[in-house]
């Protein structure tokens, strides 16, 4: 409930109607990002699937191209970090556990020809798409971003060279998707806008502050272009902009600037893990972890919610090991600190994306959650946030 009257008070901000529905299907016209954050629910990642990649030796400047998987086809691709392959039936699962959202990271340098051009290869792109048809089917909003590709891109371009990239990849994307409905959202990259590239002697060097900052915006700005000139449902499809880093103290800083757009209220900012710090210090489940989250959300409220600009919390920890808690934290128990984090989130108007990978939290073999106290959680958590 705290949710959705959260977005009629954003929808208020922005000066639009504040009516909310369900998710609209291909002639029911557009869908603010507002009323898009108030519908998406809870998310689940398909991580290490498609936006695998042969990575060894990817750190280093030797790296100069993407080196085959086994036969070169998607499938070889999809399976290279231990994922099972993708059906409709896993993907019809996630919904009935009580998942509205599922983020589809994508690498699309798989399979493309060293030429420079950046064309992405049709197979690789036929079967996103696939996945993507899978998502609709469901009845699940779908995101589809560009993964790990952006970091090998940045490290090796300079930022005018980046642009170009870009604009071309997103061109192509979004081309391709360009009369699906607004359940489908694109999201311009992951985490690397702000990182560092190589310098002259093959050394990854952090930019400087200004420069990370100049980078992120001008790449969030680009994708946004690249997307609204390709036209059809991509003129007010609602895009999802990266942060700096997608890190909350970065992304909230007034250097960071949303894209200008063509279209009124249909961007929304991304972030990931608002108890990062606390999980890598092993603070999980005292106050000083209490406390982070609040202070981290408010952040993101002033900085975004509070204009009328929706929050994708594009990654959220799914499981926390018992290595990860404070020493006598009042919550012991990885259900209980993820509803805790859910509910922080959904009483903020933020959309939670669980990070997940094949049979870790939502297993695709049998296609149900793993552990049965996180599967009465979501199943009720959904239904209290649809509410």
């Amino acid at each position: 409930m705290k949710k959705k009257i959260l977005s009629l008070v954003m929808s208020a901000v922005m000066t639009l109607s504040a009516g909310c529905s369900a998710a609209p299907k291909a002639d029911e016209g557009y869908i603010t990002a507002t009323e898009m954050a108030d519908e998406m629910g809870i998310g689940l990642n398909l991580g290490n699937t498609m936006e695998a990649y042969n990575s060894n030796g990817c750190e280093t400047v030797e790296y100069t191209w993407i080196p085959k998987c086994g036969s070169n086809t998607p499938t070889d691709y999809e399976v290279q970090w231990g994922a099972t392959v993708t059906t409709q039936e896993i993907i019809d699962g996630i919904k009935a556990a009580g998942f509205d959202t599922v983020r589809v990271p994508v690498f699309w340098g798989n399979m493309m020809e060293d030429d420079g051009k950046y064309t992405i290869s049709p197979e690789y792109m036929a079967r996103v798409r696939e996945i993507v048809d899978y998502s609709q089917n469901a009845g699940l909003y779908c995101v589809i971003n560009i993964h790990h590709f952006d970091e090998f891109i940045i490290r090796r371009n300079s930022l005018e060279e980046c642009e170009k990239i870009f604009t071309d990849l997103w061109t192509q994307i979004a081309e391709e998707f360009r009369d699906y409905p607004y359940t489908l959202v694109f999201e311009g990259f992951n985490e690397y806008l702000g990182g560092s590239s190589f310098d002259d002697s093959g050394k990854l060097v952090d930019p400087s502050r200004e420069d990370g900052f100049k980078m992120a915006n001008t790449l969030n700005q680009t994708f946004v272009d690249a997307v609204r000139k390709t036209g059809g449902n991509n003129g007010e499809r609602v895009l999802i902009v990266s942060g700096y880093w997608t890190n909350i103290d970065l992304t909230s800083s007034a250097e960071f600037i949303v894209p200008e757009d063509t279209v009124e209220n249909r961007l929304m900012v991304s972030v990931h893990y608002v108890d990062n710090a606390m999980y890598w210090s092993n603070k999980v489940g005292g106050k000083e972890w209490l406390d982070y989250i609040d202070s981290q959300c408010e952040l993101l409220k002033k900085a975004f919610t509070d204009k009328g600009i929706p929050v994708f919390v594009g990654e959220t920890t799914s499981i926390y090991p018992k290595s990860n808690f404070e020493p006598g934290a009042v919550h012991t128990e990885s259900t209980e600190c993820l509803e805790i984090v859910l509910n922080r989130l959904n009483d903020y108007g933020f959309v939670p994306v669980l990070w997940d990978t094949s049979n870790n939290f939502y297993m695709r073999v049998t296609k149900q959650i793993k552990n049965e106290s996180d599967r009465e959680l979501i199943s009720r958590l959904s239904e209290e946030f649809r509410k």
